[in-house]
């Protein structure tokens, strides 16, 4: 990609959804909602389910957006079709010396759970970190029962590194909990061009 389209790129936008600031309110309604669906939890969390008020999450982010510097950076993922609120992204933990990140995404709504709202959500937001951060690296981590996510890692460049075996117990069954990252010359590999 030479400079030139870098800089007319809408940043915040992919093909399907565009990425937004994370309002309190609007996102307290949102987690509070989704956080009773037990299946949606237990592929976004190895904590017990259990349900949240939006008091409390809104409590919990107003709280969190005093701290500086911020714990992570949290997008809202609206659809480009009808600007519906899907879910969320964010990256955590910047290693500026290192230049490393950790992302994390959740679907709340499951009617756009493998239809490629998530592969281009993580298309986002790996632009964003690679070419306005400049970082070097994105890690993220996910249960070996959550087939879908894991493709939807590789289709956006995600490498597998490795697994901590049998880390989570969900229904007297132990799971591997999986590493995956991305560097930024793989990234630029697959979509500088």
């Amino acid at each position: 990609m030479n400079t030139e389209m870098k800089l007319s790129v809408t940043l915040f936008q992919g093909e399907l959804v565009r990425l937004t600031a994370a309002d309190p309110q609007t996102t307290a309604e949102a987690f509070s909602r989704w956080s009773r669906d037990s299946e949606y939890w237990r592929l976004l969390a190895s904590d017990p389910c259990l349900p949240h008020s939006v008091k409390a999450i809104k409590q919990w982010l107003e709280k969190d957006q005093e701290k500086d510097p911020l714990p992570y950076t949290m997008f809202l993922i609206h659809t480009l079709e009808d600007d519906r609120l899907i879910g969320d992204i964010g990256l955590e933990g910047y290693l500026g010396s290192h230049g490393d990140t950790f992302v994390g995404i959740g679907l709340g709504e499951r009617e756009y759970w493998g239809k490629g709202y998530g592969t281009d959500a993580m298309r986002i937001i790996l632009r964003y970190a690679f070419f306005e951060l400049n970082l070097e690296r994105v890690s993220l981590d996910v249960f070996e029962y959550n087939p879908r996510a894991i493709r939807s890692y590789e289709r956006a460049g995600f490498k597998h590194e490795g697994r901590l075996r049998g880390y989570l117990n969900r229904g007297g069954k132990r799971y591997d909990l999986i590493f995956m990252g991305i560097l930024r010359a793989e990234w630029l590999e697959i979509y500088g061009k």
